[in-house]
């Protein structure tokens, strides 16, 4: 009863819902026998009402990473990908083209084929040095050490982590690393760290940039950015930075 108060009450206190509810219920009246294909109750309202606007909204972040690393992955063509603790969306769909092996701190029950789940901590990779030919960890590494996910508490966990994925990166081997950059260095405590340019290339000196792809914060500025230069970072606070490194 409390649940069929709450969903009255939703329904009444936005007046556009209500409009269009009266209108379907309108709709059924007045309409054939094909009005009678679903049961339509009003203990089954499940009212949505941040989905009508005029643009499809998304995470400008998430969408483009992505989208930047499946490309990145049709190029680069490897016979198997591993990603750690990246966004799920991401293997899930790149695994229709290429074989990926999964590692989460918190392991998914995902099932699909070319696609393996494991349960993998980011600072002890279960890898041999040198090891993994082309490998993923896309905005994770701003969240390690922050206890965001049940991690320990660290202040240089982030560190801890991109020394992992060095160590594991073959020689000659494709790292994709993700990250939130922009022109100051913050700790967002305990969402997440934003990196500058240069911090980011220094944690991976020993390895060759072979391209810097941009996301900016806004869409005013463009969508997602391949082959990008430092300068386009200026003014951004939280934009999202594609690194493709070698090893």
């Amino acid at each position: 009863m409390k649940k069929l108060i709450k969903k009255t009450i939703g329904l009444i206190l936005s007046p556009f819902l209500l409009k269009d509810f009266l209108a379907f219920h309108k709709s059924l009246r007045s309409g054939d026998k094909s009005s009678t294909r679903f049961a339509f109750n009003i203990r089954d309202l499940h009212c949505q009402i941040k989905d009508k606007t005029i643009k499809t909204n998304f995470d400008r972040h998430y969408v483009y990473h992505t989208s930047w690393a499946a490309r990145v992955l049709a190029e680069s063509k490897p016979q198997k990908h591993v990603d750690v603790s990246s966004s799920l969306y991401f293997s899930g769909i790149v695994s229709a083209f290429v074989p990926i092996d999964f590692y989460d701190y918190r392991p998914a029950n995902l099932d699909l084929s070319n696609l393996s789940s494991y349960e993998g901590d980011l600072l002890s990779l279960p890898f041999k040095d040198s090891s993994v030919n082309s490998i993923s960890c896309m905005h994770t590494i701003e969240h390690i050490g922050l206890g965001r996910y049940g991690d320990k508490i660290d202040y240089d966990g982030d560190l801890k982590a991109v020394k992992e994925l060095k160590r594991v990166t073959s020689v000659g081997g494709n790292l994709l690393i993700v990250l939130p950059i922009g022109e100051k260095a913050i700790i967002q405590f305990n969402a997440h760290r934003i990196y500058t340019y240069d911090q980011i290339l220094a944690m991976f000196q020993e390895f060759r940039l072979k391209e810097f792809s941009l996301i900016p914060e806004h869409d005013s500025k463009g969508g997602l950015i391949r082959n990008a230069t430092p300068e386009q970072i200026r003014g951004e606070k939280y934009a999202c930075g594609c690194f493709w490194f070698i090893k």
